[in-house]
């Protein structure tokens, strides 16, 4: 049995027990809108409760996973009020300032991750070309990453003068030393060598990263629901006693921190860093 949906930045398919949730502003390079978050928030939870699902896989259309979040596109709506999901922080929409920007992404960053990596199915993220920033986020709140030989890993925000995105979860993907690198460098993380530090549980050839990765899910699927809920429920827990919970809150104070020292220093809350200069400086 097929069930499919499509939204005009998300697009949601059943095949069997397996729910696809595909971003889909691929001319944007998947770029994250408030937009796309609603809609992933709405096909997340359409998954959760169809009983037929047991198994969920987050993919990108196009050339690329997702670069991130929209800092500039056409369709970038940071200034739009959306019916808040993840928390109860006030609407952003008519507030200035810190008091905008921490409500704002309370929910739509850290929280939205937060209550996606609770989903109680396993979720496999299926990843191509740039998985940056905020890509990032979507990936690792997902219990397996499959990456495509083409994929490449990166969180550039430094250049902003940010201590990385919002869901700060890199000292618990990645050993200390090696996440301090990525930060302070930029630099891109092949596939093979994110396989090797642990972070990617298999890289693929490009032409069969769809077909591999729904192999994988095929294969949990077989496995009892009430299982796989209890299952993912115990590691994250066991993450979330080493740190990972009040690491991420503790982080991101200080990634509002960066914010508002670029908002008083600099020409605006990103260190005047917008894409061209993001692209010129390697992102």
């Amino acid at each position: 049995m097929t069930a499919s949906e499509e939204t005009s930045v998300v697009r949601y398919a059943r095949q069997g027990p397996v729910a696809t949730v595909t971003l889909n502003r691929p001319d944007h390079r998947n770029a994250q809108n408030s937009a796309m978050t609603y809609a992933l928030d709405r096909a997340f939870y359409r998954a959760a409760e169809d009983d037929e699902v047991k198994v969920v896989v987050l993919a990108g259309e196009g050339r690329h996973f997702s670069a991130g979040h929209d800092i500039g596109s056409p369709g970038r709506d940071a200034h739009l009020s959306f019916d808040r999901k993840a928390g109860l922080w006030w609407d952003h929409s008519d507030k200035t300032g810190a008091e905008s920007r921490f409500a704002r992404e309370s929910e739509v960053y850290l929280g939205m991750c937060r209550r996606w990596r609770e989903l109680p199915k396993p979720v496999i993220a299926s990843v191509q070309g740039a998985c940056v920033a905020g890509g990032l986020m979507l990936a690792w709140i997902c219990d397996l990453i499959v990456a495509a030989d083409d994929a490449f890993f990166a969180d550039p925000v430094v250049r902003m003068g940010i201590p990385g995105v919002e869901y700060f979860a890199h000292p618990w993907v990645l050993p200390p030393r090696i996440a301090k690198e990525f930060l302070y460098t930029g630099d891109r993380m092949p596939a093979q060598r994110a396989y090797e530090l642990g972070m990617v549980n298999r890289v693929v050839p490009r032409a069969e990263l769809t077909e591999k990765t729904l192999e994988l899910a095929e294969r949990i699927a077989e496995m009892p629901r009430m299982g796989l809920a209890l299952t993912k429920r115990a590691v994250n827990q066991a993450e979330d006693l080493q740190g990972l919970h009040t690491g991420l809150d503790s982080v991101f104070g200080l990634h509002h921190l960066a914010h508002a020292h670029n908002a008083e220093t600099a020409r605006d809350s990103l260190g005047g860093m917008d894409i061209k200069k993001m692209k010129e400086a390697g992102s």
